[in-house]
């Protein structure tokens, strides 16, 4: 029987929603699932960071795909990053076809500003394909670019690295694999 003075307990808590330095367990496992997705988070934006080429960049693009049709001002209150800044960049953004904009629709007579909206990631990895294997390829190639000889499997007139993607959304639709890029 508990006399209510934590030394009458094992673990010195009265609760078991109490950890021994009198917190609660709930908060702390949400302070831990907090911390998770904040480092998944953090790993897609830097993966997004070489893809987009700025942080700056990825967090407009994740803020975006989260909050289609906002305006440069909310999403400069919705990343904390300057006005000037994010205007800047969806300028860039824009230019590439990375974000579409259209004018928002108002009753008011005021000035109708900008709504943007990020493209779908399959797009926005497709873009990038080429490139990437042309350079993994280069890599592969390199002992022939450099004459060097190795032992090596006999080489064919393709390259030997193909990257395709497919979107999840095609592949569910219709089962064929004419979403490849």
């Amino acid at each position: 029987m508990s006399t209510g003075d934590p030394s009458d307990d094992v673990d010195g808590t009265d609760s078991p929603d109490e950890d021994p330095e009198g917190g609660d367990v709930r908060d702390r496992l949400e302070e831990e699932a907090d911390r998770a997705i904040e480092g998944f988070d953090e790993g897609v934006v830097d993966l997004l960071s070489w893809v987009l080429e700025t942080e700056t960049r990825a967090r407009i693009y994740v803020y975006l795909r989260e909050n289609p049709e906002s305006t440069s001002d909310e999403t400069a209150d919705g990343t904390g990053l300057y006005p000037s800044t994010v205007r800047e960049a969806l300028a860039e953004l824009h230019d590439e076809g990375k974000v579409t904009r259209r004018k928002r629709e108002s009753d008011g007579a005021g000035n109708n500003p900008y709504e943007y909206a990020a493209m779908a990631p399959s797009e926005l990895v497709g873009n990038i394909i080429d490139d990437v294997q042309e350079r993994l390829n280069a890599v592969f190639n390199l002992d022939d670019a450099l004459d060097v000889e190795t032992p090596a499997p006999p080489t064919t007139d393709e390259d030997p690295v193909t990257i395709t993607v497919e979107d999840a959304s095609d592949e569910a639709d219709d089962g064929d694999d004419e979403g490849d890029l």
